[in-house]
């Protein structure tokens, strides 16, 4: 994220936004304090954090994006997807489509305005609907 903008980098091949994440933002899922936070997938030495093992695409690093697969989408994402829309109210099969037909530039504009705080323009975390810049939790 550079000047609390959300870039290219902060998008996972699985479509994740890497900059709403817990673990971007330094915490677990119970709430803990990280020692490190996450860098995203992209910046890691290791590709994709969700669903790497299952893919060999990813893992060779020989796509940017799922949407890029003639398997697209397959069991692994599909899977994953479920669960974010039904515990986090996010697809990443929607973000990728998104990405595939409006650009990465225009995905990215959308992300800024869908997870800005409206307290105080930090940023919601998709997973715990936080902002960790005012510590008010919103309902999305």
């Amino acid at each position: 994220m550079q000047n609390g903008k959300f870039t290219p980098e902060l998008i996972a091949p699985c479509g994740m936004n890497c900059g709403i994440c817990i673990a971007f933002f330094g915490y677990t899922m119970n709430g803990k304090k990280r020692k490190h936070t996450c860098v995203t997938c992209r910046l890691r030495e290791r590709p994709c954090a969700f669903i790497k093992k299952q893919c060999d695409k990813l893992t060779d690093r020989k796509i940017d994006y799922c949407f890029e697969c003639m398997d697209f989408p397959c069991k692994n994402l599909e899977k994953l997807d479920r669960r974010y829309r039904t515990k986090y109210g996010m697809s990443m099969i929607e973000n990728l489509r998104y990405i595939q037909t409006r650009g990465i530039e225009q995905f990215l504009n959308n992300e800024q305005e869908r997870w800005k705080c409206e307290t105080c323009s930090g940023v919601i975390c998709v997973h715990n609907k936080t902002c960790y810049t005012c510590n008010q939790t919103v309902k999305k």
